[in-house]
């Protein structure tokens, strides 16, 4: 397939487009405490970021009653907030990537793990309410990594799964683009190590998001 069929790009948000990953990881433990769990690894809370934070939480403490979820899920969104207060920064490179894509013509989407709420709180704290074409949160369709929120991307953009590439830093941002029949790009500098990406088959991996540019650029 030639990159010259891509017509939509589909980002995920946390670790992909904005460095927030340490601000989840510190936030799972703060909640964990908070509701008197003991705390999992770093690597463990970065190996279900991705998921929606219900999903997030039953994979990390799947003894979990929905009466102490519900509580866990607050205590984790009162810490995560107060941290965004001033919002996680954009990776280098992606504004001006982002730029870029959409003056060649792209279709720009979103496919994320966060709730509508805090999207849409991060979204207008980088002036991007009409930014995209599209944006999807996971508490308004499936959790990753079910294609549902990208067959629900693609209908509104009018794209096949052909047509359209899923970019993330995740396990289950790859599984959902497999899931979905679609390409995607593996990202190295967030939640999750290459090297376990690679059994998804992204078709390549950057290890700096101005990257994609230029893979994209080699056959236009």
């Amino acid at each position: 397939m030639s990159h010259l069929d891509y017509k939509l790009l589909i980002f995920d948000w946390d670790g992909t487009l904005a460095n927030s990953i340490g601000r989840i990881v510190e936030s799972m433990h703060a909640a964990s405490t908070r509701s008197g769990y003991a705390l999992c690894t770093d690597h463990a809370v970065k190996g279900i970021i991705g998921l929606g934070l219900p999903e997030a939480i039953r994979t990390l403490y799947p003894e979990i009653s929905d009466a102490e979820l519900a509580t866990f899920r607050d205590h984790y969104a009162d810490h995560y907030i107060a941290l965004e207060a001033t919002p996680s920064p954009l990776f280098d490179g992606v504004v001006q990537s982002l730029d870029g894509f959409r003056a060649q013509g792209y279709h720009l989407a979103v496919a994320t793990g966060k709730a509508r709420r805090g999207l849409d709180r991060v979204l207008k704290a980088h002036g991007w309410e009409n930014y995209f074409d599209i944006t999807r949160a996971a508490d308004e369709t499936a959790s990753k990594p079910h294609p549902l929120m990208l067959e629900q991307i693609m209908a509104h953009c009018g794209v096949s799964p052909r047509e359209a590439l899923m970019v993330g830093d995740a396990s289950f941002d790859l599984m959902m683009a497999r899931n979905a029949g679609m390409d995607s790009v593996a990202v190295s500098y967030g939640a999750q190590a290459a090297e376990s990406l690679q059994q998804y088959e992204p078709r390549v991996t950057i290890d700096h998001f101005s990257e994609l540019q230029t893979w994209l650029s080699r056959a236009r």
